[in-house]
């Protein structure tokens, strides 16, 4: 058996032991939250923004759906009202200021703030082996910059509790800074982006700018970035670093107003972002995204999951 092989048997008994893990209910004990618990989810209207929607709701939480596209969002929520699932709509374009803003004042006015926020939404332009940046900008706006800009917004309606509020990014492996296959190949940039007293929201929004700047004159290609799907890369690398600095900024809230923020990689999920050919099902490429929602006790923070195991960055 090759090594390849040994991955993919090691992956699929993981799932596995996953999908028997998410037929368990939560004890009594365990669950810290109400049909009153709100959370948000960016990107719901399929995919795996639309399992992490149903799968919360799922677990007797109220879960705004939003969508760039409000016919699709409404449909999306009508079908999952009509399985009995206390689910409600809102246009929500995370590229849009003016959206965010609309979007924080109607949660405020309605529910008076939230307890969970899942930043889902994002795009890839590429598939299979292209690796065009024709779409960078777009890219970063939506994945980086859209999830730092609803975090930035969120914080402030995050509702005191014991448990703590949860914010989870959807990220990707792609942006690991230390992979063997895909780093960034400037040692002195991930040396940088890897010791937290240096990280910082300007070396992170001045990595990425760098890299668009590349991107326009062409100088990206002997960049040093990473080689797989790089705009794609490069903003999860961003979402992932900014998960770190947040974790470390947000650590330092008293008890009762503790806010816990993590990152997870779905991995190769079937959907339409990936042209229907991952590997995993967007009910598994969920999962780690809720029971990181949903972790009791004092959950941790700033760190990087897959498949319900903490994974280096």
């Amino acid at each position: 058996m090759n090594p390849q092989e040994r991955a993919k048997e090691r992956r699929e008994k993981r799932l596995q032991e996953i999908s028997l893990l998410r037929t368990i209910p939560y004890s009594e004990h365990h669950r810290w939250w109400t049909p009153e618990t709100i959370a948000v989810v960016t990107g719901a209207n399929r995919g795996i923004g639309y399992e992490i929607t149903r799968q919360l709701a799922m677990h007797g939480l109220t879960v705004i759906l939003t969508s760039r596209d409000s016919v699709v969002g409404l449909e999306t929520t009508k079908v999952l009202q009509e399985g009995g699932l206390n689910v409600v709509f809102h246009q929500l374009d995370v590229i849009d200021p003016l959206s965010i803003k609309t979007f924080s004042e109607w949660v405020e006015q309605t529910y008076g703030g939230i307890d969970i926020l899942v930043n889902n939404a994002g795009v890839s332009f590429n598939l299979g082996s292209d690796n065009s940046v024709e779409n960078a900008d777009n890219v970063i706006a939506t994945n980086y910059y859209g999830t730092k800009n609803m975090i930035q917004a969120m914080i402030p309606l995050m509702r005191p509790s014991a448990a703590g509020a949860r914010i989870v990014n959807v990220s990707s492996r792609l942006g690991r800074l230390n992979g063997r296959r895909n780093r960034i190949e400037d040692v002195k940039l991930r040396q940088e982006l890897n010791n937290d007293e240096s990280l910082s929201e300007e070396l992170i929004d001045g990595t990425v700018e760098n890299f668009l700047k590349q991107t326009k004159d062409g100088s990206w290609v002997s960049g040093g970035w990473p080689k797989s799907n790089t705009d794609y890369a490069v903003s999860k690398l961003a979402v992932n670093a900014y998960t770190r600095l947040m974790g470390k900024i947000l650590s330092d809230r008293p008890e009762g107003h503790k806010i816990y923020i993590n990152c997870y990689c779905p991995g190769w999920v079937k959907t339409a972002m990936t042209n229907w050919v991952g590997n995993i099902s967007a009910e598994d490429g969920a999962d780690t995204g809720v029971w990181l929602a949903l972790l009791p006790g004092q959950p941790a923070t700033g760190k990087f999951f897959a498949e319900r195991r903490e994974i280096s960055f």
